[in-house]
């Protein structure tokens, strides 16, 4: 369990990684803002992260 749990760390670190190469600061932001609200349950927060997400690769 710890070697999965480890192991999709890392893949979440490299994903946030690859969001911020490729829209910057606000990908970084929008994505953490995502992560959070599914985390969370929040509505709201996952919604905001998803519209700045969506914003960014149109």
């Amino acid at each position: 369990m710890p070697v999965f749990a480890l192991a999709l760390a890392a893949a979440v670190i490299g994903f946030e990684r690859l969001v911020e190469w490729q829209f910057g600061a606000l990908g970084a932001i929008g994505f953490v803002l995502l992560s959070v609200g599914v985390k969370a349950k929040n509505v709201t927060c996952s919604c905001i992260g998803a519209v700045v997400l969506t914003m960014l690769i149109v």
